[in-house]
């Protein structure tokens, strides 16, 4: 019995394409022709094609496929392989679905990783902080992000805060001033109960340098001049000795 490319396709539940790709990439050897020049396909043809099928449907890629070579032995160890493989990718999809019950639930943000993004969904956190956040979770070091994802679970926005978020570009001197004087005893307290929470990741000084330009860019883009300059101001109260308490 001969069979033409069409019908080894149909009879094999794929495409005339298909065959033809098989033959350009090595994994099903070319046919006898006929004397008028068509093609003529055998059993072992359509065995080999049914096998291929198979192996694709299972999960196999073609190059290994190839790599199993023509043999019909039955090919235990990539089975083994690619079981494994299945394995870790249904762990993988039941971590995800977990984690988008938790985001739907939760109206938690798609754009941080999972330890932020469900304890940002409850706290009240300007466009500005959010995006800051975010840029932060790329360069944080493991520790940093566990000391901020605690400062975040604790998290008690101040009235200054508010203030800042409100802040004008146009705000004048004293404003500033005032806001960042009232701002720096509260950042302070934040970072005395959770240090390490700046940490970078850099292990090295080009990464350092990368980490500290990505955080000002950040700044930059996110806030605006009169927000900066109380930022600017709050630093430099916090590289200081706090004030003594008048009371």
């Amino acid at each position: 019995m001969a069979w033409s490319t069409r019908q080894l396709a149909e009879l094999a539940g794929t495409s005339l394409r298909t065959v033809r790709h098989y033959h350009e990439v090595g994994l099903l050897a070319e046919p006898e022709r006929r004397a008028n020049g068509y093609k003529r396909y055998g059993v072992a043809h359509l065995v080999r094609l049914l096998r291929i099928k198979r192996l694709t449907d299972l999960g196999f890629s073609l190059a290994q496929i190839a790599e199993m070579g023509d043999s019909d032995e039955h090919p235990e160890e990539a089975l083994r392989r690619l079981d494994a493989e299945l394995a870790g990718t249904i762990e993988r999809l039941r971590r995800v679905r977990v984690e988008l019950a938790l985001i739907l639930r939760q109206a938690a943000p798609t754009d941080l990783p999972p330890e932020l993004a469900l304890v940002t969904a409850d706290t009240e956190l300007s466009d500005a902080d959010r995006g800051f956040v975010v840029v932060m979770s790329r360069l944080l070091s493991p520790s940093a992000m566990a000391a901020y994802k605690r400062m975040l679970e604790t998290y008690n926005r101040e009235p200054a805060a508010t203030e800042f978020d409100n802040l004008p570009p146009d705000a004048d001197e004293q404003t500033r001033h005032d806001l960042a004087r009232r701002l720096a005893p509260h950042i302070r307290e934040i970072q005395a109960a959770n240090p390490g929470m700046h940490d970078l990741k850099a292990d090295t000084p080009d990464a350092e340098r990368f980490a500290a330009h990505t955080v000002a860019a950040a700044i930059k883009d996110l806030y605006n001049p009169a927000q900066i300059d109380v930022l600017v101001r709050v630093g430099k109260q916090l590289a200081s000795p706090p004030e003594p308490d008048p009371g």
